[in-house]
């Protein structure tokens, strides 16, 4: 069946609304694949009063269709207003909790999984309003590339949320963007935005390049792919900082997995909480502080997504082996640009 969008004027000038909101406070730490998102969500999780890590793919694909011009603008702040306040009530309801136990989101992998076992027994229904009213629990959303098409985020949720964003230099994210070329570009397993060009299905992010999208190997696709993501979170980056309106940070893996309290504590201001005596259990977990910037914790998850344990002694040699990964595998073209991000990355936020 077709659908008909002339239904009337009536229909057509209707606007949707949500007036009431029950997320006091909503944290999101979004970030390109790779950046380390699932280092600090855990993290921020330890935080008094914070949620443990779950993903919001649904605010993810509403932020995108309107970025395509899918959706209106007053049915993508309603629908976002909408989906925050649902996670917030089922999370709240021991409902749609992540109990897998090897999942990065899992109960099991949080500073505090006995919160969400208690739940499970606890009333629910008519008492969860009064009850976040009372423990004014704080939602901790983990999003991808979600900066730059972040309108709706914001007219939806305003002064209550904190956008966190995590870069890395791109010669750390590249691997792991390759095999999601490679794995999940047509594949029924990617639940994802995809758009229609010339009879291909594309990923949305292949939107405004679909012709060297489709000439491309994989490689030189997550290169191709990172550039564009760069210049677009710099743009809305710039944008947010002069109008100073909105609750944002970015933060570089790099400074914050060897320095992580400046960090930490800006955001307990911003979310008016603190760390916890959890805390420090769950940096450890994460190996954070740590000497090496690549000395990850060896999780099944980070492995299939292209994590390698360091092999050289220094930072210097180990971004050389992996340039070397890439001018092996890219054209000379997206070689070049790959070499002008890390540049461009070391006089931005480690220079």
């Amino acid at each position: 069946m077709v659908l008909d969008n002339n239904l009337g004027n009536s229909q057509i000038q209707t606007k949707v609304v949500r007036q009431k909101q029950l997320a006091e406070k909503i944290v999101i730490v979004d970030g390109q694949p790779g950046c380390g998102k699932t280092m600090l969500s855990p993290i921020i999780a330890s935080f008094d009063r914070v949620e443990l890590l779950s993903y919001a793919f649904e605010v993810e694909f509403i932020c995108r269709l309107f970025d395509l011009n899918k959706i209106d603008s007053d049915a993508a702040v309603a629908m976002v207003k909408m989906l925050v306040d649902h996670k917030l009530y089922q999370t709240m309801m021991g409902r749609d909790t992540n109990f897998r136990y090897s999942d990065l989101s899992s109960v099991f992998q949080d500073s505090n999984p006995w919160r969400y076992f208690k739940r499970i027994f606890q009333k629910g229904d008519m008492t969860i309003p009064d009850r976040i009213q009372n423990e004014r629990p704080i939602l901790n959303l983990t999003t991808h590339n979600l900066l730059s098409i972040s309108d709706p985020i914001f007219s939806a949720l305003g002064d209550s949320v904190l956008l966190i964003e995590m870069v890395r230099h791109p010669l750390y994210m590249v691997k792991q963007q390759k095999l999601n070329m490679d794995r999940l570009v047509d594949n029924a397993r990617d639940i994802q935005i995809n758009i229609e060009y010339q009879g291909h299905q594309l990923p949305y992010y292949a939107h405004g390049w679909e012709d060297h999208f489709l000439n491309c190997n994989s490689m030189d696709k997550a290169i191709y792919s990172i550039d564009k993501a760069t210049k677009e979170s710099n743009l809305k980056r710039d944008i947010l900082v002069k109008n100073g309106k909105f609750k944002f940070l970015t933060i570089p893996f790099e400074k914050f997995v060897i320095d992580p309290w400046l960090y930490l504590k800006e955001i307990e201001e911003q979310l008016e909480t603190k760390v916890s005596r959890r805390t420090n259990k769950a940096m450890k977990k994460q190996n954070v502080p740590r000497e090496i910037l690549a000395d990850a914790p060896s999780f099944e998850i980070y492995e299939r997504c292209g994590w390698e344990s360091p092999s050289e002694d220094s930072e210097e040699n180990e971004l050389t082996k992996r340039r070397d990964m890439v001018a092996k595998h890219s054209s000379l073209e997206a070689l070049r640009i790959m070499d002008r991000l890390s540049q461009e990355y070391f006089h931005d936020y480690l220079a």
